[in-house]
């Protein structure tokens, strides 16, 4: 069991941990494009579930094709960071790291657009008939 004081400690840490986690957050969405475009399209899904009275299942998957690709755009952006601090001239090994990154993103991307089309579809066609 923690003292008083370990307990602070704990508390100030966790504080700072989730401080740096937000500014990263923030700086994604404030400087990166892809965030800007990912975040956007994640809005655009979220209105057209809540006009299309989606279920609770489709809820979940929406949410977590939305959360896999802002996640993996900010994996991605964090990795070309880093990238292009260790080495800023071309360099095979860079560019495929920089290639994987990006190739997860777009796959979770082309996999959240069939979901989405899935759920959606059906439920814009029957309003296009009236």
């Amino acid at each position: 069991m923690m003292d008083n004081s370990q307990t602070v400690v704990y508390r100030q840490a966790l504080n700072k941990t989730f401080a740096a986690a937000f500014s990263g957050i923030g700086y994604f969405f404030k400087t990166e494009r892809n965030g800007k475009i990912q975040a956007a399209a994640a809005l655009m899904a979220i209105v057209a579930a809540f006009w299309l009275h989606i279920s609770a299942v489709e809820w979940i998957l929406i949410l977590f094709c939305i959360a896999a690709v802002i996640t993996l755009e900010m994996v991605n952006t964090a990795l070309e960071h880093l990238c292009n601090h260790v080495h800023e001239d071309y360099h095979p090994s860079i560019k495929i790291i920089k290639d994987v990154a990006a190739g997860a993103v777009l796959f979770a991307s082309i996999l959240s657009i069939i979901t989405g089309l899935i759920i959606f579809v059906p439920k814009i066609l029957p309003l296009l008939k009236s």
